[in-house]
């Protein structure tokens, strides 16, 4: 066999035995023919709420064991890649060998991103992980300087979803100083937005050379991000109309002036809460209140949950909330480097960061909060 690439391989085999206990392919496929004949029965459609849970579990079942089936074929086409490579050293062609060799190494990388996304579904099994996800940034106390940090912050989640194929609709926005961004919105109808981009949530902190400042002074910014899942037909909120406050105003673009001509934005305040949602990406009153009813439901689901987690670690003796903590530092001067607080994990690429490259900082999240329980 190739010297060089049996490490490789013996890491992938590894890695793969560990997805196959987690998932347990015997179960996953007497799991996915059950399914299979749920949705085979005459009355299946007869109950929409229920027939769409068997759907969706049944569709990401067959994936996952379709991934497992299709990676096991792959590396044992690796094993058979290196041996061939290893012959053709020994009979001493060098023609072919820098071709072949590059072929090795592509397959390889492919492997490598396989293994990397069913690692990650392995760890996506709670209630929301496989919905959509709705992100929002929020610029803290500071104004056009924290402002900006905000519009640095949805650009780079925006360059991440595109970097991996999401897409995403703005929901809403608000302007502050010099046209920067207040706050923001994005709706990402993708399965299992909600489950990678959790852990997102929290405050991100940015230290840099003030470029609003004469004196070249460092400074210091806050943001806050939120990731709450898409709520479903199924999902048991109920709002009474005596707990909202329904305000209408005009929708306004950069620098304050109104967008539209008609008050179709809305605002609702969910008052046993406090929870305050908008919405204003639609021409449509109508339209806008319904998505912002549909916002408002998503973020008292999450404040449920939320709730449930915390009563936990009281009556477990821990009573330290995640929400709102301060999760990653991004630091621009007087050295580069961008390290979460939780993980540990850093790079002092922070344009890369800046630019969307999150895996490392997302993949390291799940790892540590779904094996600990979090």
């Amino acid at each position: 066999m190739a010297v060089g690439f049996e490490l490789e391989l013996e890491e992938l085999r590894g890695k793969f035995q560990q997805v196959v206990a987690m998932l347990n392919p015997a179960q996953l496929r007497s799991v996915v023919l059950e399914l299979e004949k749920k949705t085979s029965e005459p009355d299946f459609w007869s109950d929409p709420s229920r027939a769409q849970k068997v759907t969706a579990e049944f569709a990401s079942r067959k994936k996952q064991l379709t991934q497992l089936e299709k990676l096991e074929r792959e590396i044992d086409d690796f094993q058979a890649l290196l041996e061939m490579l290893s012959e053709l050293k020994m009979s001493g062609d060098q023609s072919e060998l820098h071709d072949f060799n590059q072929e090795v190494e592509v397959h390889h990388s492919k492997l490598s991103s396989m293994l990397q996304e069913l690692e990650i579904e392995t760890l996506l099994g709670d209630e929301f992980d496989a919905r959509g996800a709705i992100l929002s940034v929020r610029s803290g106390a500071g104004g056009v300087e924290a402002a900006d940090w905000a519009q640095m912050l949805f650009r780079m989640y925006t360059r991440y979803l595109a970097v991996s194929g999401w897409k995403y609709t703005v929901t809403d926005v608000s302007y502050a100083e010099e046209t920067r961004i207040k706050s923001v919105s994005l709706e990402i109808q993708e399965p299992y937005a909600f489950g990678k981009l959790q852990f997102e949530s929290g405050t991100h902190r940015l230290i840099r050379i003030s470029p609003f400042n004469a004196q070249g002074k460092r400074q210091t910014s806050f943001a806050a991000v939120e990731v709450i899942p898409l709520i479903e037909e199924t999902d048991d909120v109920k709002i009474e109309d005596s707990d909202i406050r329904v305000d209408v105003f005009r929708a306004s673009g950069p620098g304050g002036q109104c967008v539209n001509t008609t008050d179709s934005a809305v605002r609702i305040t969910h008052l046993p809460t406090g929870v305050v949602v908008s919405m204003q990406n639609e021409k449509s009153q109508i339209q806008n209140r319904q998505n912002a009813m549909r916002l408002l439901k998503s973020r008292l689901l999450m404040l449920k949950k939320q709730e449930e987690v915390a009563q936990k670690k009281e009556l477990a003796g821990d009573v330290k909330a995640s929400w709102g903590d301060q999760i990653r530092n991004y630091v621009l001067q007087p050295y580069q480097l961008v390290k979460d607080l939780r993980t540990l994990v850093e790079t002092g690429n922070t344009g890369a960061v800046l630019d969307g490259d999150l895996d490392a900082f997302i993949k390291a999240e799940l790892v540590h909060f779904k094996k600990i329980g979090n």
